[in-house]
């Protein structure tokens, strides 16, 4: 059984670990609410951006002169898996919701005899990865320098996944990134990007549009720009769901160290009375006997 000092100790360990959580619950919160808006406020655009090239992609079709980013290289057998992890931890379980998707996406590939090549984008996933799948590494991404994702850190890894495609390193690539849908929820998800696939574009929408150059001249122009604005969203969606992670893991975090101290006093509380009365039974005794 702990003595009188231990339990004292503990007490205060466990108030000055609160006082941590509590101040990190109360950062994400104020991070949140500027990750969150950046988040929300890209959406339109790469929505816009997916319905425009939906509209071109129908309208070119299989044909011989499509861009290699959207018919691809023909084959299926090389997978690149990019998967965009926070660079720290803390956050409950946002890292393990994105590298669970990847490891069963590789394991499955894997399984069916294709090759698999990982990027990694955050230590975190890296760290979890390296022990079943370091072999498969072939790049990492290091943005603990950065204090806010921007456009410039989406086109850094976006030039790197296009070279890997023209150096035909793979012939199918896959980001994977957790989607914000609030402080308690965020998805895990999957998203290819090379070739690019797009939601089928409805024919009247195709028939409002007459594209000059061709649609050909321009997908090949966008299609990179697409990589890069998909890349893009995909980190601010991560930002967005690390710190509402972060924040809910936090809040958990102070409420179990509240309800620790309540135990720990309650403990403290009852040893301190038993060995109260203990001495008060000696000082009696020892009164009798003499």
């Amino acid at each position: 059984m702990p003595s009188l000092k231990d339990l004292k100790n503990r007490i205060g360990s466990v108030k000055n670990t609160r006082k941590i959580t509590k101040a990190m619950q109360m950062v994400a919160a104020a991070k949140l609410r500027r990750a969150q808006d950046a988040a929300v406020a890209a959406r339109p655009y790469a929505e816009r951006m997916n319905a425009v090239m939906a509209g071109l992609a129908a309208s070119v079709g299989q044909s011989d002169s499509a861009p290699r980013l959207l018919a691809g290289t023909g084959r299926d057998q090389v997978h690149l898996l990019v998967v965009m992890t926070a660079e720290r931890g803390l956050c409950g379980g946002f890292n393990s919701t994105i590298v669970r998707l990847a490891r069963a996406k590789a394991t499955e590939l894997l399984a069916a005899g294709k090759t698999v090549k990982i990027l990694t984008v955050g230590k975190k996933g890296r760290e979890q990865l390296r022990r079943d799948y370091e072999r498969y590494f072939v790049g990492h991404v290091d943005l603990t320098e950065v204090k806010r994702v921007g456009y410039a850190n989406a086109q850094g890894i976006a030039r790197d996944v296009l070279a890997r495609f023209e150096a035909g390193e793979f012939d199918v690539a896959t980001i994977f990134f957790n989607r914000f849908q609030s402080v308690i929820s965020q998805v895990p998800t999957a998203q290819q990007i090379i070739p690019a696939k797009f939601e089928a574009a409805s024919a009247s929408a195709n028939a409002l549009y007459d594209y000059e150059p061709s649609e050909e001249a321009i997908l090949a122009d966008l299609l990179p720009r697409n990589v890069a604005t998909q890349i893009f969203t995909a980190l601010l969606e991560n930002g967005a769901s690390e710190q509402g992670a972060r924040m809910s893991a936090m809040d958990n975090a102070t409420r179990n160290a509240g309800d620790m101290i309540n135990r720990l006093t309650i403990q403290y509380n009852r040893s301190r009375q038993a060995a109260i009365t203990k001495e008060l039974i000696e000082i009696i005794s020892g009164a009798e006997a003499l």
